[in-house]
């Protein structure tokens, strides 16, 4: 029996790709960066990296810009126009009913309005340079992690759906709270990759600045704890530290001004049916749902990098989820931070095919967003032409003229009477005949009316009534005396729908002239 002949095997070194991760995005470069990132430090090479962020962050400015003052303001930005009006005590000590969570926000547009007015275009300027800066620093983390192309193409992706235009053109945080979620996601990348002191103290800061414009945006840690668990471990502990010198002064701040403002929770209809309106609510329309899910699925496997993407993704969804069993949540709104992972795990798929198949993702994105990109910019594109309702009264009043909100309607009446002080004069405004004492246009408390209705409507030939949301009778469940005296002294003659509203213009004919 002779000896068998030995075979040796060449040994697979640790920069090569493996079966389980072809594409080598598991590797470990010597400046301790994770991916395939070219390293490559020529002119050529560093004019692309800047170009791969400064590109979509300039594409996201004016996408952003574009018909950014043609919507009216709607309920929630009337909210940041009143808030940013009041005094800084108002806005320091929230009032009954005030959501406390906000009003880190509402200092911020406080101090902004000093400087650049209150126009619709000035309110919203906040919200698109922050959206700006999102995009820019979506492509550079990609950039930093995939390489230029695929950081170009995050960059652009998050730029180019509608829902990242509407935020940008939105006078409220949620623009601010997906900026500092891509920096906090920025400085967790750094402290797995090269665990050090700075990118933990940067990234607690981040937290804290999150759950300042969003507590509920806070989600976002159950996704950032699995990356941590299963990629960064040896920074498990550090990053815990980090995460609650970050958290702890926000659970404070909500709890102390829980005890002032009383807003109660409100269970939420969850499972299926908020699931299935993810998609089209998040990205603006279903089918561009559908295509970046598909995306995401191709970019698998699940390495350090593109897991940190998908746990960013997907587990702050399934949180959120288990939570809108127990309290009402907006999810399109609650989870725009997952925005940029969702535009990142797409464009990784598609770096990893041919530079054509990317221009056609990208023609196929801003085509199918189109029309919704048009319809966000519309007088009504906010969903409530706040403009249009002041303007039919504006041009139609006249002297002597009173106007009736109603406290039963789902906002209170409160979204009526701030539309008409946003946009009429003074002296172009009907009398608010039956509210009592100051109106504060927003609160949880609603405006204190008269209640000796019939005195306080006297002799008014002419009334106003204004009604949120869209009603076949403009007097519909008004309820008490109040509906009594409507229905028997007035008659209907003309009654105006712009979007959100009911506006009804009653005439006594005993003493209209």
């Amino acid at each position: 029996m002779t000896d068998a002949e030995t075979v040796v095997m060449p040994r697979i070194g640790a920069s090569e790709a493996s079966v389980e991760d072809p594409w080598g995005e598991g590797r470990v470069g010597a400046d301790g960066r994770y991916g395939t990132v070219d390293r490559d430090t020529t002119g050529f090479a560093s004019v692309a990296r800047i170009a791969s962020w400064l590109v979509p962050g300039a594409v996201m400015g004016l996408f952003g810009l574009a018909g950014v003052a043609g919507p009216g303001l709607w309920a929630d930005e009337l909210v940041t126009w009143d808030r940013a009006t009041s005094s800084w005590r108002e806005n320091w000590l929230p009032s009954h009913g005030t959501d406390v969570g906000s009003v880190p926000y509402h200092l911020v547009m406080r101090a902004w309005v000093e400087g650049f007015g209150t126009s619709d275009l000035a309110l919203r300027a906040p919200s698109l340079l922050a959206m700006a800066a999102a995009a820019a620093l979506v492509a550079a983390l990609a950039t930093r992690l995939f390489g230029a192309r695929v950081g170009f193409l995050a960059g652009v992706i998050f730029a180019l759906l509608p829902t990242s235009t509407r935020y940008a053109q939105e006078a409220r945080p949620y623009a601010f709270t997906l900026l500092v979620a891509v920096l906090a996601t920025l400085f967790l990348v750094l402290a797995i990759g090269r665990p050090r002191r700075w990118p933990l103290v940067a990234y607690g800061m981040s937290v804290l600045l999150l759950g300042l414009f969003d507590a509920v945006a806070l989600v976002l840690l159950t996704g950032h704890g699995w990356a941590v668990l299963v990629f960064g471990r040896q920074v498990a502990r550090r990053w815990l530290l980090a995460s609650s010198a970050g958290v702890l002064p926000v659970v404070a701040l909500l709890w102390l001004g829980s005890r002032v403002t009383g807003l109660p929770l409100r269970a939420s209809e969850g499972g299926a049916r908020l699931l299935a309106g993810v998609p089209r609510e998040l990205f603006g329309v279903t089918a561009l749902g559908a295509l970046l899910l598909g995306l995401a699925l191709f970019s698998l496997p699940l390495r350090r990098t593109a897991a940190i993407y998908t746990a960013w993704a997907v587990v702050p969804l399934l949180v959120l989820l288990l939570a809108s069993r127990v309290v009402s949540l907006s999810l399109s709104q609650c989870l725009l931070f997952t925005l940029p992972a969702w535009a990142t795990l797409g464009a990784v798929a598609l770096g990893r095919t041919r530079a054509v198949w990317g221009v056609a993702v990208l023609a196929a994105i801003a085509v199918i967003g189109l029309p919704v990109q048009a319809a966000v910019r519309e007088p009504d594109g906010h969903d409530q032409n706040t403009r249009q309702l002041a303007a039919i009264v504006g041009s139609g009043m006249r002297s002597g003229d009173g106007v009736v909100y109603v406290s039963t309607d789902p906002d209170g009446g409160r979204v009526g009477r701030s539309a008409l002080d946003r946009y009429l004069p003074t002296d172009r405004r009907p009398d608010d005949l039956l509210a009592i004492g100051s109106v504060s246009a927003f609160g949880g408390v609603p405006v204190a009316e008269c209640v000796e209705v019939g005195r306080c409507l006297g002799d008014t030939g002419r009334l106003w009534v204004v009604r949120f949301g869209e009603l076949v009778d403009p007097m519909h469940a008004i309820g008490g005396r109040k509906e009594e005296l409507l229905r028997t002294r007035y008659e209907v003659a003309q009654i105006w729908r712009p979007t959100g509203f009911t506006l009804a213009l009653l005439v006594d004919e005993r003493t209209a002239v």
